[in-house]
């Protein structure tokens, strides 16, 4: 089995460019090994919906580290394994974002792993938002904070490799540059 760095972000505003908080959980062999959550301080403004959906605001992360302070803590990690999140495409546009706002050079592609995707694929005829899924499995969620969010889809993930899923029929590739 693959090594997986499920993570998760929430942004403070609409243009969903920048991060106010990322949740990460890693899988190897099998079981969640690793997790890891911080408040980033997106250095913009909130807009009142996302503040209002994740209940985080500039208070909470006025004391967070910035992108590029958190980026030297978790790129080692970041890199370590395939990456996967619920609906990947946007929480990698986050990060590409990020990384290109700040002018941090990574690498150009990023392998990854969507488990809506998967989902749709696996379990056809159920809706895939988060909190169906986590109903469906018996998941805690305390939906829509990103530490809470990243351990769901990390298990959601692990569900779907019991029920026989096959890895490198989910793998892609994101473009980051």
């Amino acid at each position: 089995m693959y090594r997986y760095v499920v993570f998760d972000v929430e942004t403070p505003n609409r243009q969903n460019n920048r991060m106010s908080a990322i949740g990460i959980s890693v899988i190897e062999d099998g079981a969640i090994t690793e997790e890891f959550f911080s408040y980033v301080n997106p250095e913009t403004s909130f807009d009142l919906f996302n503040t209002q959906l994740t209940g985080i605001d500039a208070d909470i992360v006025a004391d967070a580290p910035t992108f590029p302070e958190l980026w030297g803590r978790i790129e080692p990690l970041m890199s370590s394994g395939i990456l996967t999140a619920h609906n990947a495409v946007f929480d990698l546009s986050v990060l590409k974002h990020c990384l290109q706002d700040y002018g941090i050079q990574w690498k150009s592609t990023a392998r990854y792993c969507c488990t809506v995707q998967m989902g749709r694929r696996l379990l056809p005829g159920i809706s895939h938002k988060l909190n169906v899924l986590c109903e469906h499995y018996g998941i805690a969620l305390d939906h829509h904070q990103a530490d809470s969010d990243s351990h769901a889809c990390a298990e959601i993930l692990l569900r779907y490799f019991a029920s026989g899923a096959q890895e490198r029929d989910f793998i892609r590739t994101y473009r980051l540059v």
